[in-house]
């Protein structure tokens, strides 16, 4: 008898609900975008400015994940549609979980479905969750080697989001060597820096999410 590995056993399965999920988006034109970062580098932070300031012909969902508690989804719903996954454990979301996630939340008619992942940058690099890509959050409070101790989820990424720029003059913090380590792990990854108590790169951050929506509804036109 053939033994495969519980592993690719799981990795299999989850990449199965992936590319369903991808075929879901594609038919809905919505453009799916996986967030992942270490706790506290300001994903939801970031996602609540993104929220509060959607311009009137945009529109967005977003399901968040945590270990426990709801409260990164309470603090979202004040400023539009929000969805907690709670994992009860496991340190990154699968697709399973973001399956069983869009079964509470309507995506008919979104441009975009915000994933925020479980703050962690190993486990979420290796699950497929059926995004159009994935945006790796580092800021500038939790030290600048981290593209060259996690590079995975650099490599797997197309946009790091340099946060908490306000806080640079008063942390040790060598950004040149972080935007020089991230593109010599990915040359392709693209970079902007943000702050979302300053306001800094919000507006870079918005031009962003339109180019790569434009982008991925025009490669969906070409296969239909």
């Amino acid at each position: 008898m053939k033994r495969v590995p519980l592993k690719q056993k799981v990795l299999n399965e989850n990449d199965r609900i992936a590319q369903k999920l991808r075929a879901l988006f594609a038919r809905q034109r919505i453009l799916a975008l996986n967030f992942v970062s270490s706790p506290g580098s300001g994903k939801t932070s970031l996602l609540e400015q993104t929220l509060m300031r959607m311009p009137d012909d945009l529109s967005a969902v977003v399901l968040t994940g945590d270990i426990a508690t709801d409260k990164d989804a309470e603090r979202l719903l004040r400023y539009g549609t929000a969805k907690q996954i709670t994992t009860g454990g496991s340190c990154h979301l699968d697709a399973r979980m973001v399956d069983k996630g869009l079964e509470e939340l309507s995506i008919e008619n979104m441009d975009f479905l915000f994933i925020e992942n479980v703050g962690n940058l190993v486990c979420p690099a290796g699950f497929d969750l059926g995004e159009d890509a994935k945006i790796v959050l580092l800021s500038v409070t939790e030290g600048d080697d981290k593209p060259l101790k996690y590079p995975n989820i650099i490599v797997r990424s197309d946009l790091v989001i340099l946060n908490k720029m306000d806080l640079l003059p008063y942390v040790p913090f060598d950004e040149q060597a972080v935007l020089t380590n991230a593109r010599r792990v990915n040359p392709r990854i693209e970079i902007l820096k943000t702050s979302c108590t300053s306001g800094e790169g919000i507006d870079d951050w918005f031009r962003w999410l339109r180019r790569r929506l434009e982008t991925f509804r025009s490669r969906v036109q070409e296969l239909n």
